[in-house]
């Protein structure tokens, strides 16, 4: 768990932005046991603003039994829960043309490794073959 960005998480779900001392470790306490989904978030997060330090950069302030996000904390933690540009376009080209060796033909696919491949031929659900059956 990234402590620095679980606090102002914390700090924002409070409508001024303020909380004690006690909420604050009880809501990172939940927060701490809540499982990995938890850490693993706050670790993305984090990893968008490399260097982040809460207490040098004013993005909270030490206020009478309790700390407060700042306006500039706010921010901070918008630009990181920011999701990224919608991608680029993609143009659509026809499919590859089928590569022919000797009776059997080859179908190249673009962009899948053999492991790939081969991971979702084992994961394939056999089909039944229904015999046609002379009366």
């Amino acid at each position: 768990m990234n402590f620095q960005v679980t606090v102002l998480k914390v700090l924002v779900s409070y409508p001024d932005g303020f909380a004690t001392m006690e909420d604050l470790k009880r809501d990172m306490a939940i927060l701490a046991t809540s499982g990995r989904e938890w850490t693993d978030r706050t670790k993305r997060l984090a990893a968008r603003v490399p260097g982040l330090d809460i207490f040098s950069q004013a993005l909270i302030e030490r206020i009478s039994g309790g700390w407060k996000i700042t306006d500039k904390g706010r921010a901070v933690l918008d630009l990181m829960e920011q999701r990224p540009a919608d991608p680029l376009p993609v143009s659509i080209s026809p499919p590859p043309a089928p590569v022919t060796q000797g009776k059997s033909t080859v179908q190249i696919r673009a962009g899948r490794s053999r492991s790939e491949l081969a991971r979702r031929r084992l994961l394939r659900v056999p089909r039944r073959r229904t015999q046609i059956r002379a009366s």
